[in-house]
């Protein structure tokens, strides 16, 4: 009778901690985080005339929304020069 009960204690603790972890996303893996694309994952996606660089009307999300800020030369594209010195965005807090 005790090693049933010490086995249901074990198994019971051992579904919480794996529920909770589930429930709050939580991997333990910080490999798991969403990176920021790179350049050529940018052009790959969204440079529709395929000339390698970002026109305003190819681009969508924060991107679009800071183009003044990160074309810097003002020609009406985003090149990997520009995109590697713009500004970083800003991490969201945590409550």
């Amino acid at each position: 009778m005790k090693k049933h009960t010490i086995k249901t204690v074990v198994l019971t603790f051992g579904i919480a901690i794996f529920m909770s972890n589930s429930v709050f996303g939580q991997t333990g893996n910080k490999q798991d985080r969403k990176k920021p694309p790179t350049f050529k994952e940018l052009i790959k996606e969204m440079d529709a005339n395929e000339d390698g660089k970002l026109s305003k009307s190819e681009i969508k999300g924060p991107l679009k929304e800071h183009f003044s800020e990160i074309d810097t030369d003002e020609d009406g594209f985003i090149t990997e020069k520009e995109f590697e010195k713009a500004p970083k965005p800003e991490r969201k807090e945590r409550n």
